[in-house]
C-alpha cells in the first residue's frame, strides 16, 4: 500500500483552506517472487514451482501484497500443527482441562488397598514426569502406602488400533515417533540425563521416568580428553537388551557437558502401566501384583480426579517445540469431545466441520493425524493464510499468537538467521522434502502481516536462507 497526495478544501472564517491528505491506493498483489528469495532458491538448487507463498495483512480488508502459487495444495509439515491448535483454543477454550479420575477397588486397611488401582486417561498430553509425582502423591494422601492388588491403566478413551513406530521413516527409538495415548505419559519416552564427573572419569546416567522392570547402565567411561562432542548419541554405543536392561559400550565426551536424550522404548503399548508401577516403587510404595492394561470396573467411584495444565499451555509446548505426540492427543481430544469418539476419523469430521463453519470459501486442508508428521497432509498457503486472519480477529487470538516461535528468540526458531528477531512469530515445519513456516510478522510500519510459506522439493532442507529472507521481506513492508 502506498499514499498519494490529496487536497480537501475547507472554509474557515471566511478563507478557503487546502489541507494535504494522505489518500490510499491499494496495490494488486505481487505475482513475482522477490529478488532475495529467487536468489536463495537458485543458491539451494531449488525452482520457484516447488514454492508456495503468501503475504497479506491480519485485518484481511485488502487484498495479498504476494501470492505465489498461493492456491497449491502442499504439505505443511509441523505447520499443520496450527490448524488442530487454533481448532482446539476456538472450540474448547484455552482454560479446557483433561481429567484423569483414579479409583481404588476394595477397602483401604492399615495403609493397604485390597484390591486394584484403577487410572482412567482422557488424552492428558501434559502428564510428564513430575506430574505424574503429583498424582501418585494424591494416591498417598489418601492413607495408601501398599498396592494389595495390580496397577490397571484403563485406555479405552483412544481405542488406537495397533501402529508400527518405524513406519514412518524406519527409527521407532526417536521420541518423535512415539504413538497418542489416552494415558500418555511423559511423552512415552524415557529421558536419559547424562552428567559428566571428571573427577571419577564416568559419565552418570539417570533414567525418568523409573520404568518397572527396566535397568539403565549408572555410568560409562568418559572419553579421552580433547574428544570433541560430536555424534555422541552414536558414540555411546547404547543396547537394549532382551530383559529390560539398557547398556552402554562406548564412552561419552566430557565436552558436550550435561545432555539429554528421549529415547521410545520397545512395546510401546506398555509404556503407561510401568512408568505408574515404576514411579509408585520410586515414591515409596508397594505393589503386590503387576502392572497392566485393563477397564474399570462398572459402578466404582473415583478416589480422586487429577486434572491437567490448561490447554493454552498445552498448545505453547505443542506449537513453541512442535510436539507431534501432543498434537496428536489434543487432535483425538477434539474426536473425542465434540466427535463422540477418541478416533482419527472422529477427529478429522470435527475439524473438517470446523474449518467450514469459520474459514469458508477456502480450500479444506486434509488434516490426517493433526501433527503434520504425516505424507498425506495437503493444506495450500492461501487457505492456511485464511485461517490466520480468521484467529487474528477471535478471541483466542493471544493464547495461539504467543504458543508460536519467535523469530531468534526461542523455539524453533531460536536459530533463525532471519533479521526479524524478535518481532516474527511464526509455526516451523521440516520433514524430508518439506520445509514451510506460517505466522504472523510485524511490518517495518507497525503493522503485522500475516506469512505462509511452504517448500516442497527433495532439497527442502536447503531452503532455510530463502525461508529467512521471505520473513526479512515481510518484516520490510
Amino acid at each position: 500500500m502506498r499514499t498519494l497526495p490529496s487536497f480537501l478544501v475547507r472554509r474557515a472564517c471566511g478563507a478557503v483552506v487546502f489541507l494535504l491528505l494522505p489518500t490510499m491506493v491499494h496495490a494488486a498483489p505481487a505475482n513475482a517472487l522477490p529478488p532475495t528469495v529467487v536468489a536463495a532458491l537458485a543458491r539451494a538448487g531449488i525452482p520457484p514451482e516447488a514454492f508456495s507463498v503468501l503475504v497479506a495483512p491480519v485485518d484481511a480488508r485488502e487484498p495479498p501484497r504476494l501470492a505465489w502459487r498461493a492456491d497449491s495444495a502442499m504439505n505443511p509439515a509441523s505447520v499443520m500443527k496450527l490448524t488442530t491448535t487454533f481448532a482446539a483454543l476456538d472450540l474448547l477454550g484455552p482454560a479446557y482441562t483433561w481429567r484423569t479420575p483414579v479409583y481404588a477397588q476394595g477397602p483401604v486397611h492399615a495403609g493397604t488397598l485390597q484390591g486394584n488401582l484403577y487410572l482412567r486417561g482422557s488424552g492428558d498430553p501434559t502428564l510428564v514426569v513430575e506430574r505424574l509425582w503429583l498424582l501418585l502423591r494424591q494416591v498417598q494422601a489418601r492413607g495408601i502406602g501398599t498396592i494389595g492388588g495390580d496397577i490397571v491403566v484403563d485406555g479405552s478413551a483412544f481405542p488406537m488400533a495397533a501402529r508400527d513406530a518405524g513406519e514412518f521413516d524406519g527409527q521407532p527409538q526417536r521420541a518423535y515417533n512415539a504413538g497418542p495415548d489416552a494415558l500418555l505419559v511423559n511423552f512415552k519416552s524415557v529421558v536419559l540425563d547424562w552428567a559428566p564427573d571428571p573427577a571419577a572419569g564416568v559419565a552418570r546416567i539417570q533414567a525418568a521416568p523409573p520404568l518397572a522392570g527396566l535397568v539403565v547402565q549408572a555410568t560409562l567411561p568418559l572419553a579421552p580428553a580433547g574428544t570433541p562432542c560430536g555424534d555422541w548419541r552414536a558414540r555411546t554405543q547404547m543396547e537394549m537388551e532382551d530383559g529390560g536392561r539398557w547398556t552402554f559400550k562406548g564412552s561419552y565426551p566430557a565436552s558436550c557437558g550435561e545432555r539429554s536424550w528421549a529415547v521410545a522404548p520397545p512395546q510401546p503399548e506398555g509404556f503407561a502401566p510401568r512408568a505408574v508401577a515404576g514411579m509408585w516403587q520410586a515414591l515409596g510404595g508397594r505393589l503386590a501384583g503387576k502392572a497392566v492394561l485393563g477397564q474399570v470396573p462398572a459402578g466404582l467411584a473415583p478416589l480422586l480426579t487429577y486434572s491437567s495444565e490448561p490447554l493454552a499451555q498445552a498448545v505453547r509446548s505443542v506449537n513453541k517445540f512442535s510436539n507431534n505426540v501432543m498434537a496428536q492427543q489434543i487432535f483425538l481430544t477434539l474426536g473425542l469431545e465434540l466427535g463422540g469418539a477418541g478416533t482419527p476419523d472422529a477427529a478429522r469430521r470435527v475439524l473438517q466441520g470446523w474449518w467450514q463453519r469459520r474459514m469458508g470459501p477456502a480450500a479444506t486442508p486434509v488434516f490426517d493425524n493433526g501433527s503434520g508428521l504425516s505424507r498425506d497432509a495437503r493444506a495450500s498457503a492461501a487457505a492456511l493464510a485464511r485461517m490466520l486472519q480468521v484467529a487474528w480477529a477471535s478471541p483466542v487470538m493471544p493464547e495461539l499468537m504467543a504458543s508460536m516461535p519467535i523469530a531468534g528468540v526461542d523455539g524453533t526458531l531460536r536459530r533463525s538467521q532471519s533479521q526479524a528477531v524478535g518481532s516474527a512469530h511464526l509455526k516451523t515445519g521440516s520433514l524430508d522434502g518439506v520445509l514451510a513456516l506460517a505466522g504472523y510478522v510485524l511490518g517495518g510500519d507497525g503493522r503485522r502481516w500475516v506469512l505462509v510459506a511452504l517448500v516442497n522439493h527433495e532439497r527442502a532442507a536447503a531452503a532455510r536462507p530463502a525461508l529467512d529472507a521471505m520473513i526479512d521481506w515481510t518484516g520490510a513492508l
